[in-house]
């Protein structure tokens, strides 16, 4: 882009990063920096409120060249708090876009940093681990600017599901004709839910209540639902601590329980695990992840900061629940099972927009355990 003004990134370790805004910025923005290797899909990551309090850098190296549209967007605005990406696109073309990436993004007063050096900053967050970083007008770090870093919240012990959430529940109508799931009924705790979930229920004929983070196991139940549904979220899952004792009471009912990514990991808490953060965590969408059950290894979407402790053999403190999915990479969690309940989750995103699509057949088992609970 011609005559964009100087910015920068400078992370908490002192490390500082050149490059470009895509608009003057009125004061600095600071958050965690992330990277993720999502090759497409830059507007459904933008929008992801797992991404809220996350500076994300786009490890392909062109972003913004098939512009952005109406229909993709995983939440009703952008959540990232900044954006670093390689080569920003000044054009787009792609019959659906409606608008660019720049002016998108400066519409909701999130930076873009271009012409940085991506490579070379991605490398030294999976050497080092996510740091806090801040984004700020010039070539230079200003004071006001090395002050606002040094007050960034870390990630740990952050309770961001409660700032993304909900404020009021709503109901989703399944698409007409539609016949798959019909007639079910499910309660989804909005964690920090992506459209596309409510999407993939809505297509297979389901009634979808979304409650806020904090709706309690009575109000759930005076609902009368078929299935509860556990969503994704930013933040520490240890920090949504009163989520395990309403978990735990709805599922003594036996109603079928799913949960994804954050869902996953306050499944793994209320049933006795514990939750880590990993290094650099794990986000983008060519993620190696093995079923036990078969042997099967299906490449996912993932997005997260921390994990459930465990391995193959278990999870500590948490005897119910069975391990069905490990990563190949590190060998963290990835699925869980309950023993005896109708439960079960994962840590990546079968439903990923715009994909992979493997793992997409376990909204199939959860409408399959819905059946079991009717008949």
């Amino acid at each position: 882009m011609l005559h964009a003004p100087k910015g920068f990134l400078l992370l908490e370790d002192g490390t500082l990063f050149a490059g470009h805004l895509s608009h003057p910025l009125p004061e600095p923005a600071v958050a965690e920096v992330v990277f993720t290797t999502n090759m497409s899909g830059y507007q459904e990551v933008f929008t992801d409120p797992s991404f809220r309090g996350q500076i994300v850098v786009m490890t392909a190296p062109m972003i913004g060249n098939y512009g952005i549209n109406a229909q993709d967007p995983e939440s009703t605005r952008p959540q990232v708090s900044g954006v670093v990406v390689r080569d920003l696109s000044s054009t787009f073309s792609n019959w659906r876009a409606d608008s660019d990436l720049g002016s998108y993004l400066e519409s909701a007063n999130i930076p873009i940093l271009h012409n940085v050096d991506t490579r070379r900053l991605t490398r030294h967050l999976r050497t080092v681990g996510v740091l806090r970083g801040v984004i700020g007008s010039g070539a230079e770090p200003s004071a006001a600017a090395r002050a606002a870093l040094e007050g960034c919240p870390s990630m740990a012990g952050l309770d961001l599901a409660s700032r993304v959430t909900t404020q009021t529940p709503y109901v989703m109508a399944p698409v007409e004709g539609t016949s798959a799931g019909a007639g079910h009924h499910i309660v989804a705790f909005d964690y920090g839910i992506k459209s596309n979930i409510l999407r993939l229920f809505q297509q297979r004929g389901c009634t979808v209540t979304v409650v806020p983070s904090t709706t309690t196991a009575a109000e759930v139940l005076a609902l009368k639902p078929d299935g509860l549904f556990l969503s994704n979220g930013p933040g520490d899952p240890e920090a949504v601590d009163y989520a395990p004792a309403t978990i735990r009471a709805i599922g003594e009912t036996k109603i079928p329980i799913f949960g994804i990514c954050l869902g996953h990991q306050l499944l793994g808490l209320t049933y006795g695990g514990h939750t880590f953060k990993l290094p650099y965590g794990h986000r983008g969408g060519n993620h190696p992840v093995k079923e036990l059950s078969t042997g099967k290894v299906f490449i996912t979407s993932q997005n997260h900061g921390f994990a459930v402790e465990g391995n193959e053999q278990g999870i500590p403190g948490a005897p119910d629940l069975q391990v069905t999915h490990v990563n190949l990479n590190d060998g963290s969690v990835e699925g869980l099972k309950h023993k005896t309940l109708p439960i079960f989750s994962v840590q990546y995103h079968p439903e990923a927009a715009p994909g992979p699509h493997d793992a997409m057949p376990l909204f199939d088992e959860f409408m399959a355990a819905l059946d079991d609970r009717a008949s």
